[in-house]
């Protein structure tokens, strides 16, 4: 069987899992084994099957088991599990994915190299380190820094590899929990490496011991086993629900509603890596390139050396420069996002993933250590003078720990004379602040924020799966739907309406209608709908184009929230929609009532009263519209055709004749021609049906667009018979 023939007879066994069709699941189980040399998971089945069948003839026998659902679910889970195992056996023969290979190669690691042996080694690192420091030129330091990071390595690895912890294993993986004198570094890298295990095959144990890691007192540890139990329920978000033991313990850690805020923290930080594209494509084609074009204003903005105050003042001309360009805006708005959290520094460290430090996967979530032997051989042990600057900047929550690494490297390889100088460009003021204790330590402090690590995780893993060589042999979750609230285990902490508002206000803001609709929608079910949410349910039906459905939603909104302009506008807005021009123009004059000289208000609202062929009221609507705002072609198009129907034709000319010596379109060119007919001018009529004709791109698009208005032309008195006579002078 090749790769793709096993995923889908895995994908059919596990759908009729899902359906709970257990007998026929177990068969096609048994035909999926006789491909796999596995004899440990032919005899698991054959006992499933066996305890299935005499749990079917006792049900045929009428006996009353009370355990029977339970047993079904035991028996169930136990083919689920089969399944995952049997697929990764197979896999294992033929993928050449760097994960099977680990597994292949599993059997060459030495007996010892367990969980507990491995942490001795890790916790012996920190006093070998300390020793070393103490000798000349920290003699021997080298040796023990690889053996540190290659235990650490073997450790990541062998962990990843291993689809089903043994008890022994899950007790020695609680061991570095408890351990005093492991470094936490490593302790956040064996939490990366339990969550890239559950997403290649789902372990209960695995689960269990990320339930523990979240509660861990050190934050760089429970803030990435937040994110990968987020990250498990994802890839297995129907899974937890076969195991009661594991969904009562989330119930517990969520008891004080505290988990669930921690969790919903994580749902938003993942929605918002999905915005990275976004944030990327306007950095490569809005931002740099304006900056590019603005450089001389930028060079101008400060000064590289010392002035008095009266001297150095800026030249207020450059301020007014910055902002006409757009580019104070922009820079802005990128600040803003870089606030709440966004990933701003993807474009800029795309390309800085090359180096070979990438090119081994565990690398990629190490936490950025100065005492890393790659930083160390660049920067020494001690950093001092520019160094000792790029240190402190290196210790702010500002880059997530794979640029940290990426820009450590790019500044290594830049000529000293450079990096001084790209240094010098700090102010001595800035210089002073970082190098100011409290600043540096309010900076460390800011670094240190549950918030702040958990967003540079989601950071460091969208690196990952979205720039490493192997980002193809992964399942990238941030390519999919993210739903956590969905989740059926989830149901309970998540769906809560303080939570629910949140991802819905995010969804609304970032402009994902269908997505926010979904969970305002879920909030009135909560009755916990207020004006606010109506109005925005509305907009999300309204950007949707389901009108009548955001009527409804914008008439409760209303009833909570009495004549609120931005209702009323927009309830206006969905009748004009649906063409009830009566309703429309009802709301219309509401608003008008509060907001008289609002030009797009009298705009629509004399359309309403033109379509209801209320012309001569129409008319003021578009008169006092021309005269509130200088050179209002659209108000004299409107103008110029309500005359024209309501034959008033001399003064239908005179704003068409406006219109035509300004920016003329062809309906107006149309327009005009219809006019002139009218009024006899039968020459001047065809030379504008030409020139409409042209604009149009030819006679096909005229002729429909003059066909449209055939039944107006009657209306007002021409011929329906001379019609074909005109388009054949056109």
């Amino acid at each position: 069987m090749n790769e793709q023939a096993i995923q889908e007879q895995y994908q059919h066994i596990v759908t009729l899992l899902k359906q709970q069709r257990l007998k026929e699941a177990q068969s096609q189980l048994e035909a999926f084994l006789w491909n796999s040399g596995d004899w440990t998971l032919r005899n698991r089945l054959e006992q499933a099957q066996t305890s299935y069948q005499y749990m079917l003839q006792y049900m045929r026998q009428g006996i009353d088991d009370p355990e029977r659902q339970k047993l079904y679910r035991q028996i169930l889970t136990e083919t689920w599990e089969v399944a995952d195992q049997a697929r990764l056996s197979l896999l294992d023969g033929v993928s050449t994915h760097y994960y099977h290979s680990l597994r292949n190669n599993r059997e060459r690691l030495p007996k010892e190299y367990n969980i507990a042996a491995l942490q001795k080694v890790l916790e012996s690192f920190p006093d070998d380190l300390a020793v070393c420091q103490l000798m000349p030129d920290n003699q021997g330091m080298d040796a023990v820094l690889q053996r540190h990071e290659q235990t650490a390595q073997v450790l990541f690895l062998s962990t990843w590899s291993n689809s089903d912890w043994s008890a022994e294993d899950e007790q020695q993986a609680k061991g570095l929990l408890e351990s005093e004198m492991l470094p936490v570094n490593d302790l956040c890298l064996f939490t990366s490496a339990v969550m890239l295990s559950l997403m290649e095959c789902f372990d209960t144990r695995k689960f269990s011991w990320l339930l523990d890691a979240v509660t861990h007192a050190n934050t760089q540890v429970n803030q990435r086993a937040l994110v990968g139990i987020a990250f498990a329920l994802l890839f297995h978000p129907t899974r937890l629900s076969l195991y009661p033991e594991l969904t009562a313990r989330l119930s517990l850690l969520n008891e004080d509603g505290s988990f669930g805020k921690q969790l919903n923290r994580i749902y938003i930080e993942l929605l918002r890596s999905q915005e990275t594209e976004k944030i990327d494509k306007k950095m490569r084609e809005e931002i740099i390139p304006e900056m590019m074009r603005n450089v001389n204003i930028m060079r101008n903005m400060k000064f590289g050396f010392e002035e008095n105050p009266e001297e150095n003042d800026l030249n207020p001309d450059w301020e007014k420069a910055f902002e006409s360009s757009g580019l104070g805006d922009k820079i802005r708005e990128m600040n803003e996002l870089q606030l709440e959290g966004a990933d701003v520094y993807m474009s800029t460290f795309a390309q800085l993933k090359t180096y070979p430090f990438f090119k081994e996967p565990y690398n990629w979530f190490y936490p950025f250590d100065m005492h890393h032997s790659s930083i160390i051989k660049e920067f020494g042990f001690k950093p001092t003078g520019d160094n000792a600057i790029l240190s402190l900047i290196l210790q702010s929550g500002f880059f997530c720990n794979s640029d940290k690494y990426s820009l450590c490297f790019t500044m290594a390889h830049i000529p000293q004379s450079q990096r001084t100088m790209m240094l010098s460009q700090m102010t001595s003021q800035d210089l002073d602040a970082l190098m100011d204790e409290s600043k540096s330590s309010a900076l460390r402090q800011y670094a240190e924020r549950p918030d702040v690590i958990s967003n540079q995780y989601v950071h460091d893993l969208y690196r990952f799966f979205k720039l490493s060589q192997r980002r193809h042999e992964f399942r990238d979750i941030f390519k999919e739907e993210i739903a956590l609230h969905r989740i059926p285990v989830l149901k309970d902490i998540l769906c809560k309406p303080e939570l629910l508002i949140t991802i819905a206000d995010f969804h609304f803001r970032k402009e994902h209608p269908a997505e926010a609709l979904e969970l305002y929608k879920e909030l009135i079910a909560l009755n916990h709908a207020n004006a606010d949410i109506f109005q925005k349910a509305g907009y999300c039906l309204q950007k949707e184009k389901r009108y009548k459905e955001a009527i409804d939603a914008y008439l409760k909104a209303d009833v909570l929230k009495p004549d609120h302009v931005w209702t009323i506008r927009h309830l206006a807005t969905c009748y004009r929609q649906i063409r009830d021009f009566a309703s429309a123009l009802e709301y219309y004059k509401k608003v008008e009532a509060i907001q008289p000289e609002n030009h797009n208000i009298l705009f629509y609202a004399g359309s309403c009263l033109a379509e209801l062929e209320r012309y001569e009221e129409a008319l003021q609507y578009f008169f006092k519209l021309d005269f509130i705002e200088s050179n209002c072609i659209k108000a004299w198009r409107a103008i110029g055709w309500c005359s024209f129907v309501n034959g008033k034709y001399e003064q239908a000319m005179k704003y068409y004749e406006k219109i035509l010596a300004s920016k003329p379109l062809a309906a107006d060119y149309l327009n005009a021609g219809h006019v002139a007919w009218r009024t006899g001018k039968i020459e001047k009529a065809a030379e504008l049906y030409s020139k409409a004709a042209l604009e149009y791109g030819g006679q096909e698009i005229f002729r429909e667009m003059f066909g449209k208005d055939k039944e107006t032309l009657v209306r007002q008195g021409i011929s329906e018979k001379d019609i074909p006579l005109m388009m054949d002078l056109v």
